[in-house]
C-alpha cells in the first residue's frame, strides 16, 4: 500500500511512518525540516527495507500544500492511506495571545489537512477506496486552561473531519478522527513531566495501525487515547 504521512520527520508522525513501512508498505513523508526529514526517510528505509519517499514543504503556506499534492500526484500511484498529522501546540488564553495566533494555528492544523485532502480525493473517490485519518487531540473534545487558538483550531479539525465521513461513504473512502492525549515526544523533554505519565507514540501508531487494517466494511470513525492517569492537570 501507499502511505502518505505529513509532519512525518520526528514524534508520532515519524513513529506512525515507521509502524506502516515495517509492514513493506511504500512510504510518502513531509516535514519543513530538510535535514531531519532525509534522516528519517534513510533511517526508516533501511531499518525496515521499504520505500521511504519525502517533500520538503511548510504547510501552513497553501501553495506549499499545493506542491506536496503535485508532487504525490505525479508519482502515478494509488494513495491507499492519507495521514494529516502536520500540526503546532502554541499555547495562550484567548484574551490575551499574541495577535495573528488563531490564524497562525488554523493554517497548519486546520487549512494544511483541508487543502491537502481536497488536491487528492478526486484520485481516492476514482478508484473508491482509501483510508484517510486525521490527527486532532483531546484539546478537540474538550477546552482546557491555556489552550486558547490551538483549541479551537482542534475543533475546527474536527468538524472538517465529521463533514468528510460523511461525504466519503459512497465512495467507500473510510474516515477516522484520532484524538490523543499527552503523548511524549521532544517537546516535553524540558518539561516536569516524568515519560512514564505521558503515552508513547508508538501508543497512537499501533492504535492507528489497527484501524487501517480492519476489513472493508469496518471503520472506526473515532480513537480516543489518553494517558493511564488521565488528563495532564
Amino acid at each position: 500500500m501507499n502511505i502518505v504521512i505529513t509532519g512525518s520527520s520526528k514524534g508520532m508522525g515519524k513513529a506512525m511512518a515507521d509502524k506502516f513501512a515495517l509492514a513493506q508498505n511504500t512510504i510518502f513523508i513531509c516535514s519543513r525540516n530538510e535535514n531531519e526529514l532525509a534522516e528519517t526517510a534513510d533511517e526508516l528505509g533501511k531499518k525496515n527495507g521499504a520505500i521511504v519517499k519525502y517533500f520538503v514543504a511548510d504547510l501552513s503556506e497553501k501553495n506549499e500544500v499545493k506542491k506536496l499534492a503535485d508532487w504525490i500526484l505525479g508519482q502515478n500511484i494509488q494513495i491507499d492511506i492519507l495521514i494529516n498529522n502536520a500540526g503546532q501546540f502554541i499555547p495562550g488564553s484567548i484574551y490575551n495571545e499574541e495577535e495573528g495566533t488563531l490564524e497562525k494555528m488554523i493554517n497548519i492544523n486546520l487549512y494544511s489537512a483541508y487543502h491537502l485532502t481536497r488536491a487528492l480525493l478526486p484520485a481516492m473517490m476514482k478508484n473508491k477506496s482509501g483510508h484517510i485519518f486525521n490527527i486532532c487531540s483531546i484539546a478537540a473534545l474538550k477546552a482546557y486552561n491555556n489552550g486558547g487558538s490551538y483549541s479551537i483550531s482542534k475543533f475546527a479539525l474536527m468538524g472538517f473531519s465529521k463533514n468528510l465521513r460523511e461525504e466519503m461513504k459512497p465512495y467507500n473512502i473510510k474516515v477516522t478522527s484520532v484524538y490523543p492525549g499527552a503523548v511524549y515526544t521532544s517537546s516535553w523533554a524540558g518539561s516536569d513531566w516524568e515519560p512514564t505519565r505521558l503515552m508513547k507514540v508508538n501508543d497512537i501508531a499501533g492504535m492507528v495501525y489497527s484501524a487501517a487494517c480492519l476489513s472493508p466494511q469496518a471503520c472506526v470513525e473515532d480513537i480516543i487515547i489518553r494517558p493511564q492517569l488521565g488528563d495532564l492537570p
